[in-house]
């Protein structure tokens, strides 16, 4: 099952099609589009009886399917590649961080640059369907509502900014979380654990990998932050990203105005942003 946001509603990706959830659910599920997160279960069960669209997607706009979760994770330095790149030790738990939910936005929308040091970060992203507490690793699928794609857009320099790092303010400025450009669930991909990623800026690759090289796997993800706190319908858990930033190639490369930041994960689809410029932030 496909799950996408057409003009704030949330629709079902079909191949022939697009179905409207409120209107083929009678109202059941909607308008808001976090309302399938509220009866997961009930919504995968009633989308799966739907076999007649609505009408084409045709040059319908896809937005971001899941606008407003209550809590966004991230983990960084979760790929054996990026930590050699950055002359990192190999973390012995997740380095969890959060980023504000106004930062994010749609699969095409811009990227507003505040400052000279906007760095890219394409990664898997995780959307929680049950409440997940205490879960461990072996159930923790069953507690997955979808994957889709996701950009950790950060500002390094505030980042690592002051006596204790800034993570979640330096990768909070709106528009620092492109996803989409769909949900998709797991049976929907061959092999949730193992799918190639990657983002390409103005047509060249910076970023290849595959999700088989997290050092902290999304199973095991669950069972650590759900050990701590509730993950609630509707949470996303941005998982990490591989090598090919670019704070650490040699000379540094940084996002700048009137670009394009394409990031690709296999089996779900392709955010296709632009750059633009924005208020400067003080530097």
């Amino acid at each position: 099952m496909r799950i996408a946001r057409i003009d704030s509603r949330t629709v079902l990706l079909h191949e022939d099609g697009i179905v409207d959830v409120v209107r083929a659910s009678g109202g059941r599920f909607g308008p808001d589009p976090m309302s399938p997160f509220r009866d997961w279960p009930a919504f995968t069960n009633w989308a799966g009886t739907i076999t007649q669209v609505d009408e084409p997607l045709g040059d319908h706009i896809l937005q971001n399917p899941i606008p407003h979760p209550t809590q966004v994770f991230g983990i960084g330095a979760n790929y054996h590649d990026h930590v050699a790149e950055a002359g990192a030790k190999t973390p012995e738990a997740p380095l969890v961080f959060t980023k504000f939910p106004t930062c994010l936005t749609g699969p095409f929308d811009p990227i507003p640059i505040p400052v000279r040091t906007v760095d890219w970060e394409v990664e898997l992203v995780v959307v929680i369907g049950v409440r997940a507490e205490h879960v461990r690793s072996g159930d923790a699928w069953h507690h997955v509502a979808g994957l889709t794609v996701g950009q950790d857009i950060s500002d390094r320099a505030l980042q690592f900014e002051g006596q204790a790092p800034q993570f979640s303010m330096g990768k909070s400025y709106p528009g620092f979380g492109p996803l989409g450009p769909c949900m998709v669930t797991p049976d929907e991909v061959a092999d949730p654990d193992n799918l190639e990623l990657g983002c390409a800026l103005d047509g060249e690759v910076m970023q290849r990998a595959r999700t088989g090289d997290l050092i902290f796997g999304i199973a095991e993800l669950i069972e650590r932050l759900s050990a701590v706190c509730p993950l609630l319908p509707g949470d996303l858990i941005f998982t990490g990203t591989p090598s090919g930033v670019g704070v650490f190639r040699k000379p540094p490369v940084f996002l700048q105005p009137g670009q394009q930041l394409t990031s690709w994960i296999e089996g779900i689809g392709e955010l296709r942003n632009p750059t633009t410029d924005a208020a400067r932030r003080p530097e």
